[in-house]
């Protein structure tokens, strides 16, 4: 039974009625579009200048390394989240039903074409379980022929249908309507001749899927395009490991003859400059041939040395040629004279969007009608058939024919001649303007061979490189380049392997492409490397094919003189599969004595059996670099995590758990460390608990990690803004606590953590009483309770007097206004003296008995025992009778009080009533207790703005005159009264 197609439209339940000849059509579209494909998987040519040998993709193509971005989208990023994929079939595994956009990325020569010319292959040839072969049409266009296209029914009509053929572009149309079952292939997107244009608007809505939406559309590229589907599945290429090669060398170099696979692999063993190279198929398919086919073939001492010999190789093949009979001799004064192409491939390459495609007939003028036909006879130069904007006076398509080099590193290769003449012959300030224009990241082999090719102009290039940051490596190659003898840069070899070599993150690619040949060059020669780094760059694959590979793509291959490696990526999960790759990377590395890890590491023993036995023999350190300075190490003979040296080993300083990358291996760390009975002094959660707190026993994460008990942990520290922890999660905490033998305290702090303001006595585990575990709360102005645990009250911990000093409740900080509202009432709870609170904005209003006040936030102030004054700040706030008697009720019931004010001399004045009435019983307590009552106010018979004072036995307002003249009055009838 066929598998259902990932390409089925969600809505083929309900299919719509096809046109009266659509059956007939599509039939005839189908198998024209199967001829044409077929013209173009049957013409791959792995060596340019043999154009009478050409291969079915069938029999060529190798799957080379291929990852996929898992990240959420945002593709420009540095992510490391770049998954290995099995195989290039994996890539279309997505579930039938939404159109997705796929995006494979590749640098020039790693294969983009070839796999998807494979995949037109199983489509045409209807190979089952590939990819597209169950996809009722696939429509394959390479985007560097589309210029002027507007549709792509008229791109299928001119590109990929015969001119005989019958149908017209209104029934292609229509058939692209009709087809639910339907892909399209997109091959080049960096090659459009109009990429950056508003003409090539309709590539881009196809691209974004404002165009053809009901259709998936794989897209080939160097680069990302500036627009494209947030939702896009992002595919890159990585090219050839040592697997792949010899796959390649027994599929279409020599078959099954061991002999000759094992003395081309020879050869490249003997060519270590060649390495970087030849992890790019394209150029690893040359080498291949050429190491075969050619007896002439040696050592080369540079890349320039190597590219030499192949062009030497084309010129020589053309001329063998001409010694047939009756075939014209080529001129053999081509080979060298090609200055007019060196200078068109320079122009070409130092544009700002730089030219590799020229019109044949404004070429052929520019370099000679005869040099051009040489240079295609030899591969050099590949002509293209392509549509014109034009039309004749008929309505028909007029063609023209468009040239570009085979590979643009050809075209590095002969511009770099007019670099290095270039180099010579200016001063330094227009040297200096005309490098500028050459990035060493896109066009590092330009700058290597113009080195090769003129020591002279090496001298004067290598000066600028080394000047630029991150060119020093570069410059190192590229006088490699220049003198073509190792023995020249050995001595900077050294210098650059004695120290520790690094290749981080952050690192361009040209830096890590310079890095990883340094290293080449440093095994091929016997030069020791005291220590590699990878900082944060390898790939979540780690050591496919028996290379380390990195986030870029970049392979690095073992190292016979590496003596020590040590790989950091906390985020970086090595799986038991993945850290015995890494053991087998390691035995290949012959003088390595220490594999170092910082990453995320399996708890469980490494299998005996799996381990390289020559890693026990050689006694090589496997470390794992832990919390804090704890090391462990990897007993080879039993596989298992041990504590690495001698004396006591604990983790001190914190351990941090905060909602970064590295929670996950913090948490591991945690749990290694628990299990080899490792104490660890504190873990500090900051900031990345759940609102649950805990789950199945422990500490959930917002991330959705547990953090399981550990027996060996001492401290637990939480600091949360606006977490809160009801007296249920409480609870939880506590029990997690208890579980965690060794510990000794548990801390609460910062502002806006919600802690209960009592815990009932009875919950609490007893266990955590016998213990006597300290539970402590960071509170205001440095106060620390303590958790009796006994009783479930929060008490001042340790000795000495402790007061709370002014205290600010303002609606305009609503996320610290209900911390402290509750850590106010836990110091009147605690007896804690509490010298004055201000209440901003809040509008505050006594209920009914007195016993609280509600503020604007929802939230209520409870009786303060302990408060000394407090101030209400509510500008131009009108209050009757019953709010005024509310708030001098909530003022007697806090019963240490000795000031009530409203407002504040600087603020606006609120409006009040002459008296207040019916509170007599209030007002005497207050008065008894000596309470000042003052505001800034304006009252109903007395409008202006003045500080008054409440006379706390008549109820009446007064001023401050009124209040001395009757405190004057009073004393003075006291005085008669003596008298």
């Amino acid at each position: 039974m066929p598998l259902p197609s990932k390409f089925q439209r969600e809505d083929d339940s309900e299919p719509i009625p096809h046109p009266p000849r659509y059956k007939e059509h599509l039939q005839i579209l189908t198998a024209d579009l199967k001829l044409a494909y077929k013209a173009l998987y049957e013409a791959i040519q792995p060596i340019p200048y043999i154009q009478d040998r050409l291969y079915c993709v069938d029999k060529v193509f190798i799957e080379g390394g291929s990852e996929e971005w898992v990240g959420d989208g945002t593709f420009r990023g540095k992510g490391t989240s770049w998954v290995r994929l099995e195989s290039y079939k994996n890539i279309y595994t997505n579930p039938p039903g939404k159109p997705v956009r796929y995006i494979i990325q590749a640098d020039p020569g790693f294969g983009k074409t070839t796999q998807t010319l494979q995949y037109t292959f199983n489509w045409s040839t209807g190979v089952k379980g590939s990819p597209f072969s169950d996809v009722q049409l696939l429509i394959y266009l390479r985007l560097r022929q589309l210029r002027g296209v507007r549709s792509l029914a008229i791109a299928i009509r001119r590109y990929l249908l015969p001119k005989s053929c019958q149908l017209k572009i209104a029934d292609i149309r229509e058939i692209l309507e009709h087809t639910t079952s339907l892909a399209i292939i997109l091959d080049g997107w960096d090659e459009y001749p109009e990429l950056d244009t508003e003409l090539g608007g309709y590539m881009r809505d196809i691209i974004t899927a404002r165009a053809s939406p009901n259709h998936d559309v794989t897209l080939t590229t160097r680069y990302l395009p500036k627009q494209f589907l947030a939702t896009a599945r992002r595919v890159r290429l990585t090219g050839f490991d040592d697997q792949a090669r010899d796959q390649y060398i027994r599929k279409a170099v020599v078959g099954d003859n061991d002999e000759a696979v094992e003395q081309i692999k020879q050869r490249l063993k003997d060519n270590p400059i060649l390495a970087d190279l030849c992890q790019v198929p394209l150029f690893f398919v040359m080498f291949a041939h050429l190491a075969h086919e050619n007896e002439e073939f040696k050592k080369f001492r540079s890349v320039t040395d190597f590219f030499s010999f192949m062009i030497k190789c084309f010129h020589e093949h053309l001329n063998n040629k001409g010694r047939d009979l009756n075939v014209k001799r080529p001129s053999r004064r081509y080979d060298s004279e090609h200055e007019r192409l060196s200078t068109l491939a320079y122009e070409g390459l130092s544009k700002p969007d730089q030219q590799i495609v020229w019109e044949k007939e404004q070429l052929i003028r520019r370099l000679g009608r005869e040099f051009y036909e040489h240079y295609k006879r030899i591969g050099m130069l590949v002509d293209e058939e392509v549509i014109t904007d034009q039309t004749t006076a008929d309505n028909s398509d007029v063609y023209t024919s468009e040239i570009r080099f085979y590979h643009k590193l050809f075209c590095e290769w002969y511009a770099a001649y007019r670099l290095a003449e270039l180099a010579v012959t200016l001063d330094k300030g227009e040297l200096l303007r005309e490098l500028k224009k050459l990035d060493p990241y896109d066009l590092q082999y330009l700058y290597r061979f113009a080195c090769g090719l003129n020591p002279a102009a090496g001298k004067k290039i290598i000066s600028y490189l080394q000047s630029i940051e991150g060119g020093e490596k570069f410059a190192v190659l590229c006088i490699l380049e220049q003198t073509g003898e190792v023995d020249d840069i050995k001595e900077t070899v050294r210098k650059l392997c004695a120290d520790t070599v690094s290749i981080k993150r952050g690192d361009t690619k040209l830096l890590q492409r310079s890095t990883v040949q340094l290293l080449d060059i440093a095994s091929g020669h016997k030069i020791p490397t005291s220590r590699l780094h990878l900082n944060g760059c390898v790939s979540e694959a780690v050591a496919p094919g028996g290379n380390i590979l990195l986030n870029s793509g970049l392979h690095v291959p073992p190292s016979t003189t590496l003596e020590t490696i040590e790989i950091t990526g906390k985020n970086l999960d090595i799986s038991e599969e993945k850290m015995i790759g890494l053991l087998a990377y390691t035995e290949k590395c012959e003088r390595l004595k220490k594999l170092m890890l910082q990453c995320l590491l399996p708890l469980s023993a490494v299998p005996v059996g799996k381990i390289p036995p020559s890693l026990k023999t050689r006694n090589v350190e496997v470390l794992l670099l832990s919390l804090g300075e704890l090391v462990y190490h990897l007993n080879l003979i039993q596989g298992k995590w041990v504590k690495h040296g001698s004396g006591t080993a604990q983790i001190g300083g914190y351990a941090e758990l905060n909602g970064g990358t590295n929670d996950e291996w913090t948490v591991r760390e945690l749990t290694r460390a628990s299990a080899a009975g490792v104490p660890t002094v504190c873990l500090h959660v900051d900031g990345c608990l759940s609102e649950a707190v805990t789950a199945g026993g422990n500490l959930l994460l917002s991330s959705g990690l547990h953090v399981a008990p550990s027996s060996t942990l001492e401290t637990i520290e939480i600091t949360q803004k606006g977490l809160d922890i009801p007296e249920e999660k409480m609870i939880g905490l506590l029990a997690y606590a208890e579980e965690c033998g060794k510990l000794r305290k548990l801390t609460f702090q910062g502002k806006q953590l919600l802690v209960p303001v009592s815990v009932q006595a009875e919950k609490i585990p007893p266990s955590l009483k016998k213990r006597d575990i300290e539970v402590l709360l960071h509170s205001l102005e440095g106060l620390v309770y303590n958790l009796n645990l006994i009783e479930g009250k929060w008490v001042k911990h340790g000795s000495g007097t402790a007061e709370i000093g002014y205290v600010d409740l303002d609606d305009d900080n609503q996320d610290e206004l209900e911390w402290r509202v509750r850590e106010l009432t836990r110091a009147s709870a605690a007896g804690i003296p509490i010298a004055r609170v201000d209440i901003y904005g809040c509008s505050p209003v006594a209920d009914q008995s007195g016993s609280s006040l509600s503020l604007s936030s929802q939230l209520s102030l409870p009786i303060l025992s302990t408060l000394q004054e407090l101030v209400i700040y509510d500008e131009d706030k009108r209050m009757d009778n019953t709010e005024v008697v509310g708030i001098l009720s909530y003022t007697e019931q806090c019963a240490a009080v000795k000031k009530l004010e409203f407002n504040a001399h600087y603020a606006s004045p609120m409006h009040l009533p002459d008296r207040v009435q019916g509170a007599e019983p209030i007002l005497s307590t207050l008065s008894s207790r000596n309470v000042t009552v003052r505001g800034n106010m304006k009252t109903e018979s007395s409008p202006d703005d003045r500080v008054r004072y409440l006379d706390l036995r008549s109820g009446v307002w007064e001023t401050e005159e009124e209040r001395d003249q009757r405190v004057l009055r009073v004393q003075r009838e006291r005085q008669a009264q003596q008298t």
